[in-house]
């Protein structure tokens, strides 16, 4: 019998395999990106201290809109890049959580580009 795969199974082991790659220290630190079915999240963490420098989502108290689009991937990507500056980081390394490059993620990605970080 042909079982379906679990797709969120294979997205934890492709994110493990790029994982086993990268890595945030307190100078460059990875940002990750998580996405629900309602909500997209984006994290700077230092890996090296094992802590969050920065965060942000579209489930956050001042948020406008629906949270599982590309707009508000936009908006969580503008977000995080202006926390990220506050604390004086533009350096990072971009870490897309196992997800293909597009749509929402593409989308943060994208915005925390224009907003001022590297990567």
């Amino acid at each position: 019998m042909i079982t379906k795969q679990d797709k969120n199974q294979v997205r934890k082991k492709r994110h493990a395999r790029v994982r086993s790659k990268i890595s945030g220290t307190a100078e460059r630190p990875r940002l990750n990106v998580f996405r629900s079915n309602k909500n997209v999240y984006a994290q700077l963490i230092d890996d090296v201290a094992g802590v969050t420098i920065v965060s942000a989502s579209s489930q956050e108290k001042g948020f406008e809109g629906v949270g599982s689009n590309v707009d508000a991937a936009t908006k969580v990507g503008e977000t995080i890049a202006k926390r990220a500056t506050e604390k004086n980081i533009t350096a990072i390394v971009f870490d897309r959580g196992g997800y293909l490059y597009h749509g929402r993620v593409k989308a943060l990605a994208e915005a925390a580009r224009e907003n001022g970080l590297e990567f």
